[in-house]
């Protein structure tokens, strides 16, 4: 045998003499935490605010292109379809910047809830979700600044005052202390 592993001989022992590795035995475990627990916290995905404007924008085109077709279609002038472009852009535009919500409005169909977005669409996802909970935390009365587990953490404080207060009261209660 090579490295004192094992039987000296496989003679009368009944077996080849092949040695393994037991599979079966438990290791420790580390002793260090597997996740860091500062990290447990919930954080809300927070929607990339460029990508959101440049979503809005191309709406916008998509709607301009889709009057340019029409009217080319129609068989209508260029300089005029050029005019009636540039008009619908500027009226989609500026009716945009009057919701100031980041919708394209009525017109465009983009002013649609949770329901209506597709799965690819993260950062429109993650906007409707962060207006839901706070639409929801409003209709709660749930405060801006509110931790989730406070509540808890609170009544871990009282219960581990009422017990320091207990354990003051009885080592005054006539207990004398050796040293």
């Amino acid at each position: 045998m090579s490295s004192n592993v094992g039987l000296s001989t496989p003679r009368g022992s009944g077996t080849s003499g092949y040695v393994q590795r037991n599979l079966s035995s438990l290791r420790p475990r580390d002793t260090f935490a597997p996740y860091p627990t500062s990290e447990l916290k919930h954080r809300q995905r927070q929607p990339n605010a460029e990508i959101l404007e440049h979503d809005r924008l191309r709406q916008i085109e998509v709607q301009v292109f889709e009057l340019r077709d029409k009217l080319e279609d129609e068989g209508v002038d260029e300089d005029e379809i050029e005019e009636q472009t540039e008009g619908l852009r500027r009226k989609l535009l500026s009716a945009d910047d009057d919701d100031g919500d980041g919708t394209v409005g009525k017109n465009g169909g983009s002013e649609r809830g949770k329901r209506g977005l597709k799965v690819h669409q993260i950062h429109e996802l993650a906007k409707a979700k962060i207006e839901e909970s706070e639409r929801l935390r409003r209709a709660l009365g749930i405060r801006d600044d509110y931790e989730e587990g406070s509540h808890w953490k609170r009544g871990e404080e009282r219960l581990r005052e009422g017990l320091v207060a207990e354990a003051n009261k009885d080592d005054g209660g006539g207990r004398k202390e050796r040293y």
